[in-house]
């Protein structure tokens, strides 16, 4: 597939040509294309060539990408072929590139594959913090169940006849009138230390 731009400036004929190939793969049942490499030709000689990686697609799909460049800012789907010649000279980005190979009808793109991969950092951040906020919602549910079952425990030692048993018993242990001759006087025997006199 060949792009021809014509004269620009001192780039004389300038074209960018870009090979494509198609596999058949058993693993899919179904024909791929890819391409290969991108060649930028000026002055009627091929000045630079690379090898591209990752740009393919089912043969009936078209493939899309936000930027296809040399640049290893957008992941450098586009490789130098060789130090030898001047493409490490060059800097090629194409924006919202697109590309279809075989299969054209009615001379528009079939469905496009994404280069976008299914797990960006941004998708696996949001995964991570889900898992986080999923084991605190299980964390805050299990101690829930474990107040209300507290709760039930304390139910029955909180019955009115348990305390009444315990304050009948409690207050006979309690107070016990001391003979005087005087006032009446009372001694707390829970406690060991004191005394109070009345």
């Amino acid at each position: 597939l060949s792009l021809k731009f014509g004269d620009i400036g001192n780039l004389k004929g300038l074209v960018i040509r870009l090979l494509l190939t198609t596999s058949y793969y058993q693993l899919s049942v179904q024909n791929w294309f890819s391409l290969q490499r991108l060649q930028l030709l000026y002055n009627h000689s091929v000045q630079a060539t690379f090898n591209a990686t990752g740009i393919h697609a089912p043969a009936s799909y078209s493939f899309h990408c936000e930027h296809v460049s040399s640049l290893h800012r957008y992941d450098a789907l586009l490789v130098p072929s060789s130090a030898d010649d001047l493409s490490h000279l060059w800097e090629v980005t194409f924006i919202d590139f697109q590309i279809q190979g075989f299969n054209i009808q009615g001379g528009h793109f079939a469905y496009a594959r994404d280069c976008a991969s299914f797990f960006s950092p941004a998708i696996l951040m949001g995964l991570v913090m889900s898992l986080i906020l999923l084991l605190v919602l299980a964390y805050a549910l299990h101690m829930l169940i474990h107040l209300k079952s507290l709760d039930r425990h304390y139910e029955c030692k909180a019955s009115p006849a348990y305390f009444a048993q315990m304050k009948d018993n409690d207050m006979g242990d309690e107070k016990e009138p001391l003979r005087s001759s005087g006032s009446e006087s009372y001694e707390l025997r829970n406690q060991e230390s004191g005394k109070i006199y009345i």
